[in-house]
């Protein structure tokens, strides 16, 4: 099974290898081969997505799924989504009728995952700084998660900004995933939709 991930390159390099450890544990004998195919940038809107999606899923290469995982905040103004409702439904509607393709979308970044493990954050940024009151998902575009984290990294001992290849590894290493997890329904519903297409038992 080999299943393609269009996800944005920073994110890649901070996330895919503890998604890989996660799912290993609970696809022992059925673990996919995940691909990433990275933009330095956003991942791409419209025909273009359609046209990366169809030729990731045609060719002597071909995978047999596609995951597309986009940040709800994308800094654009007006903002491209408006939740991950929003930008699953956009998605879809952009590649069409593919059974093989799965959007998904981190509400509202990325970071939004590494807001459960503040303790750790509040380690490496040198800082006390209270954690974000609420689900790590209920973060807006007003102030969302990489912006938390980049201030009480700025305003901490170590004096130095959020940095998301580096400092995102940095805080997933000694922790759980299975943490996150369980407070970010939009991380769940990723991690169910490989479980679901490798014969896994999905998550409750």
């Amino acid at each position: 099974m080999k299943i393609s991930i269009i996800v944005e390159g920073k994110t890649e390099k901070a996330f895919l290898p503890y998604l890989r450890e996660y799912l290993k544990v609970r696809l022992t004998d059925r673990m996919p081969r995940l691909d990433p195919f990275p933009y330095d940038g956003r991942i791409p809107k419209g025909e273009k997505l359609k046209r990366v999606v169809e030729n990731l899923l045609k060719g002597r290469n071909a995978s047999d799924h596609v995951i597309a995982l986009t940040d709800v905040y994308t800094g654009s103004n007006p903002p491209d989504f408006q939740d991950a409702g929003d930008a699953k439904s956009k998605m879809k509607s952009w590649v069409g009728t593919e059974p093989r393709f799965h959007p998904h979308a981190a509400q509202y970044d990325f970071e939004a995952w590494l807001l459960p493990y503040w303790s750790t954050i509040q380690k490496l940024a040198g800082h006390n700084k209270t954690a974000p009151a609420g689900n790590p998902e209920s973060v807006n575009h007003n102030n969302p998660p990489a912006y938390r984290l980049s201030e009480i990294f700025e305003i901490g001992r170590c004096r130095d900004s959020y940095v998301k290849p580096r400092d995102a590894g940095r805080i997933l290493r000694d922790n759980d995933l299975s943490v996150a997890v369980a407070q970010c329904p939009e991380l769940k519903a990723m991690i169910n939709t490989i479980l679901c297409v490798c014969g896994g038992v999905m998550l409750p």
